[in-house]
């Protein structure tokens, strides 16, 4: 059984990053907004429930999910989000598991955006490890990615858990507020870590 590290952070803290790392080191990294990506992608799997359930306005040209549009209806309506989530989590979840059980030991990285605010999530890794930086810091990044407006950023962080409710929940932190080099000595530390806590499990 390959022991699980939960690799969470809010958006713009850089989680992606920090999962590259440990790709890096040959860990299996296994990122359940990539999956949600693909999902909702030209012919995903969620797609036919997405479009029955929100109607062709959530859905674009291609036919895939039309991102700003979603995010448009989620704000304007509380239950909404609710039923993406029940349409898209356990899709995720049932392809997270089959990629995780296809992992190579000694252990798997599980990269889940909102892992603090699902118990499901907490109940099926090992271990959590949360990327943490300030909230400008996140805000700042994600303008500069993303190009979305700063009002729309917060509103996505006043979706999220906090920083401190992220924080209280983690087993293991990882600083990037600085620099990205600063990022790889703390996944070396990490990755020893947990290579020694999952040697039992071999």
């Amino acid at each position: 059984m390959t022991y699980v590290v939960g690799l969470t952070g809010g958006i713009g803290s850089g989680k992606s990053a920090v999962g590259d790392l440990f790709a890096a080191r040959g860990i299996a990294v296994i990122d359940t907004d990539a999956i949600a990506h693909e999902l909702t992608a030209p012919g995903g799997a969620a797609m036919p429930a997405i479009r029955a359930g929100f109607g062709a306005d959530a859905v674009n040209a291609e036919g895939a999910l039309d991102r700003a549009a979603m995010r448009a209806i989620v704000f304007a309506d509380p239950t909404a989000r609710k039923r993406l989530e029940a349409i898209l989590h356990p899709l995720i979840r049932d392809e997270g598991e089959r990629r995780l059980a296809a992992a190579e030991p000694p252990y798997a990285v599980l990269m889940v955006p909102l892992l603090v605010e699902s118990g499901d999530y907490r109940r099926r890794v090992d271990r959590v490890a949360v990327v943490d930086c300030r909230e400008e810091t996140q805000i700042a990044r994600v303008i500069r990615r993303n190009g979305l407006a700063r009002a729309e950023v917060e509103r996505i962080l006043a979706a999220q858990a906090s920083r401190d409710q992220r924080l209280a929940a983690a087993d293991d932190v990882i600083d990037n507020d600085g620099a990205l080099d600063a990022l790889a000595p703390q996944v070396e530390a990490l990755h020893r870590s947990y290579m020694a806590l999952a040697r039992p499990l071999g």
